[in-house]
């Protein structure tokens, strides 16, 4: 790899250490503020979206419409990989991410103001699809550069998984905090939270973004672009050239996300509209087992990575797509029983076999893309699968339940995407523990 075999010439190796540290640690920060703002959308929208701009339509319409506007975030991000992407290779990585967090934070704090259907009517819903649209952006650029401003910083080709799987590690992070501002502001505000309180976690954005960006402008941009500027092989047209080369990569890393992704859109945003509506249980219970899910994956997902550079990326993620397919059928088979307690205990287990998946497929996409297109085609591949996967999920799964009224119709789905991940996966080329220099793959 161009990242593990470079040291750029004025670090020690003392300075580097210090470098891959700060590198994993800006780009786990800034990677928790984004999906903090991603998933706040996402949490809200199962809960209140509905109700306060689609008042006159059938409480099930009305959550398909709800999630029809949240399935944009999802289709914007693609445009998102593409636009910065791009960037990402020409520019550097470090430049990238700072516009990405800005881009997201600003959206974000923004839905905090739309006024409801009660006081501009359509209108509302309106304004919610365009900053959601600009949300899946802002994400869309994201991943790429934050999964390859720590693996591109690593000085062992042993290590990919467990490194690149900190970025990964925003996510639950992103999640934990998502929940835990709504069920904070879900107590504070009672009955007054459709009226004012969840629009408070949107507004607290804005701080969080500062954050990032103070920490985020302190790092140095990674060795392997250093090194790609230096020896001007840097593509003028990274996303043509990408889609180009390596379409296969681009494909097979869009589908072996399908088992991974749509569950845990069913699992994190679904289950607030079908917990509420027909279990029966509160807004803050459902709150609360998410946040602990999230703790979970704190572990899961930086362990899963580490198995990763043990038994092979291939292999553990092969091992999580199996789990998750079976894991459907029993998640549902557990939360339908109506006992508190069982549901609680599924939702908390439901984030361990994505996160099987999720924790070494940074570095399984990343590694599969040379390294002058590497931002452009981890992150194309990456978002590609929002489009087919994450976006519909929770779509699907209410018209999957409205139309055959039995959640296991849902767990079919969810084996169904597990399936074409296996597919796809068994077709891909494992790097764990190779070389991936920046030229190793495609003829020039």
């Amino acid at each position: 790899m161009a990242a593990t075999n470079v040291v750029v010439t004025n670090l020690s190796p003392a300075e580097h250490q210090i470098q891959l540290r700060r590198a994993v640690f800006a780009s786990t920060v800034g990677t928790a503020i984004e999906w903090y703002d991603f998933f706040l959308y996402s949490t809200v929208t199962g809960l209140v979206f509905a109700k306060l701009y689609f008042p006159h339509s059938d409480p099930w319409v009305g959550t398909l419409e709800a999630f029809a506007i949240y399935a944009v975030g999802f289709v914007a991000r693609p445009i998102g990989a593409a636009i910065f992407g791009h960037y990402g290779d020409r520019i550097g990585r470090k430049s990238t991410l700072i516009a990405t967090l800005l881009l997201m934070g600003l959206a974000t704090f923004a839905v905090a103001l739309v006024p409801t259907y009660a006081s501009i009517g359509i209108w509302g819903a309106v304004i919610l699809t365009i900053l959601r649209f600009i949300q899946g952006i802002g994400v869309g650029g994201e991943w790429g550069g934050s999964v390859l401003m720590s693996m591109e910083w690593a000085r062992s080709n042993q290590s990919r998984g467990l490194i690149a799987s900190w970025p990964q590690f925003g996510v639950p992070c992103g999640l934990f905090l998502a929940n835990l501002a709504v069920l904070a502001f879900s107590q504070m505000s009672g009955d007054q939270f459709l009226s004012w309180g969840w629009r408070v976690p949107f507004l607290l954005s804005l701080l969080l973004v500062a954050v990032g960006l103070y920490i985020r402008l302190g790092i140095l941009e990674t060795p392997v672009f250093t090194k790609l500027l230096a020896e001007q092989k840097i593509e003028r047209t990274p996303i043509l050239e990408v889609i180009k080369r390596q379409p296969k990569e681009i494909l097979l890393s869009a589908l072996a996300r399908m088992g991974e992704q749509a569950p845990f859109y069913i699992f994190t945003a679904f289950i607030f509209s079908y917990g509420i509506g027909t279990l029966h249980v509160s807004r803050d219970f459902l709150l609360t087992a998410v946040l602990a899910a999230s703790v979970v994956s704190f572990v899961s997902i930086p362990l899963s990575g580490h198995f990763s550079d043990r038994i092979g990326r291939k292999a553990m993620y092969m091992i999580g797509a199996l789990v998750t397919g079976i894991f459907g059928f029993i998640y549902f088979g557990m939360v339908n029983t109506g006992v508190a307690w069982i549901i609680f205990f599924a939702i908390v287990l439901s984030l361990i076999p994505h996160d099987m998946m999720y924790g070494p497929q940074a570095a399984l996409i990343a590694e599969s893309f040379t390294g002058r297109l590497r931002y452009s085609g981890a992150s194309l591949g990456y978002q590609l699968a929002s489009v087919i996967a994450g976006g519909p999920a929770p779509l699907i799964a209410t018209w999957l339940f409205g139309r055959y009224q039995s959640p296991y119709a849902i767990a079919i789905y969810i084996a169904a995407c597990a399936v074409l991940s296996l597919i796809a996966t068994a077709m891909m080329t494992d790097y764990t523990g190779k070389d991936i220099s920046s030229e190793y793959k495609i003829a020039t």
